[in-house]
This record gives structure tokens, sequence and C-alpha cells, in this order.
């Protein structure tokens, strides 16, 4: 359980691994907004409705919106290995740093 926890929540680990830092601070940031409105959504259904369908829904839309997201970085490449339209790399390693 504890390594399925850190594939997702680890920036490390998990997929977004490919981008820069920054980026993925923020990207983790949106799921994590998203993720704390689906359930306090889901708490507002449950309590109101009592309806199952609504929370089923809500968990299953934010487990398609991360996984898509998971699924765009992983298919990015690593920054690094990114070039320009005119063939010129993306990330110029001008201080030498790997």
């Amino acid at each position: 359980m504890i390594e399925w926890y850190r594939l997702v929540m680890d920036s490390d680990r998990n997929p977004l691994r490919r981008l820069p830092r920054v980026q993925r601070f923020q990207v983790m940031v949106v799921l994590s907004l998203m993720w704390t409105a689906i359930f306090c959504t889901m708490a507002g259904v449950w309590f109101l409705y009592e309806e199952l369908f609504a929370l089923h829904l809500l968990f299953a839309t934010g487990v398609l919106l991360t996984g898509a997201t998971f699924h765009g970085a992983n298919r990015l490449g690593s920054y690094r290995e990114q070039t320009r339209v005119d063939g010129t790399p993306r990330y110029d390693d001008v201080w030498g740093a790997s």
C-alpha cells in the first residue's frame, strides 16, 4: 500500500517526474485542489441525497482526470530531451548541471 501511495503522491516517482520541478508542483497543486473539491462534493451529496451513483461518478471522474494527466506527462518524455521546432534543445545547460 505504501508503494502505491508513493507512485501517486511522490512527484519524483510518478509520471510527472519528467516535468521540471515548478511544473510538477503546479500540476500536483491543481490535482490536489481537484481531489479536495471531489471529496467535498461527495460528502455534500452523501448528506443531501444519499446517492451512491453520484459518489461513484465523482470518484471515477477524478481517477480518469488524474490518469489522463499522468499519461500525458508520461508521453512527453524528458524535458531535457525535448527540442524546439527549429531543432535547438529546449533546455540550455549553461551551468553544466545534470
